[in-house]
């Protein structure tokens, strides 16, 4: 039997890849300006134009995708005669893998012979991406779910997420810091290191003073301990693609990287963050602490 892979938005993939490599994707929405967008299909909310708006005082607020979303979409795929394999946005900063795991247990009491595999992938953005893709890879080299789900309980504990967010104010807003440490930290260019501890939630492990001396300490982190068997980088950015593609060039001076790839950060994630976060997402040698 086969089995369907199915993400969410937030992971960041575009429309483009999932349709060439059959992945199956609900999006969470944004509500600007009393207007809900879908963060999925043609007529989806862009980062470029969110950014924009918060430009101007927008302030947005994201939904999680609902159980009769996941329900409908896990029993259409069991119908068509296939195993769900949901890997789904981190548990530790959405109520969204909670949802999918209520309507998982929905379809399996309508239909028992369903097979429905949810994983918490406990990661965002082009992190969730790059395990996405890592399953996409195996289930092409003919791997069975089985399998895929072995390697994936191996990879998502060793996923390093390191971020420097570059407007406080947005993690203000996102109780993520007080609006004093927000205040005092613009006034003296202070920019916090971000990391996704092991239950999937974001915590701040460092300050640096200057953002170039931030950006600096995320790619030291990511090479202090990281896995040459996954020579693949991906870099998360929300409106400045310069800096990224300087932060890409630095890491691809190291031997261990091969490849570095530069996604936006969707609209969801941007939300929270704001403009002038960098995010880079790797595999370490070892589980994070």
């Amino acid at each position: 039997m086969t089995y369907q892979i199915i993400t969410d938005s937030t992971s960041d993939l575009s429309d483009a890849y999932v349709a060439a490599h059959d992945v199956a994707m609900l999006g969470l929405t944004v509500t600007l300006e009393d207007t809900t967008y879908q963060t999925v299909g043609p007529e989806r909310l862009t980062s470029d134009v969110l950014l924009a708006k918060m430009a101007t005082g927008a302030k947005p607020v994201t939904s999680q995708i609902n159980v009769g979303q996941f329900s409908e979409l896990f029993k259409s795929v069991v119908k068509a005669g296939n195993d769900v394999l949901y890997l789904g946005f981190s548990s530790g900063l959405s109520g969204t893998y909670q949802s999918a795991e209520m309507a998982k247990q929905l379809v399996l009491d309508e239909l028992p012979s369903a097979h429905i595999t949810t994983i918490d992938t406990l990661a965002a953005a082009s992190g969730e991406g790059y395990l996405v893709k890592e399953a996409v890879k195996l289930r092409d080299d003919g791997a069975t779910l089985e399998e895929v789900v072995t390697a994936l309980q191996d990879l998502i504990p060793r996923l390093r997420s390191w971020v420097m967010a570059d407007d406080l104010y947005h993690l203000a807003r996102g109780g993520r810091i007080s609006k004093t440490a927000a205040t005092v930290g613009t006034l003296v260019n202070i920019k916090p290191i971000i990391d996704v501890d092991p239950a999937g939630q974001l915590r701040q492990v460092g300050k640096i003073r200057g953002k170039k001396k931030a950006l600096k300490t995320l790619v030291t982190n990511t090479l202090t301990d990281f896995d040459p068997a996954y020579p693949h980088i991906m870099i998360g950015y929300s409106g400045d693609p310069d800096v990224a593609e300087e932060v890409k060039a630095d890491l691809l001076a190291s031997d261990l990287i091969t490849e570095v790839t530069l996604t936006p950060l969707g609209p969801t994630i941007a939300t929270h963050t704001g403009t002038g976060t960098i995010a880079i997402f790797s595999i370490g040698k070892t589980q994070r602490l």
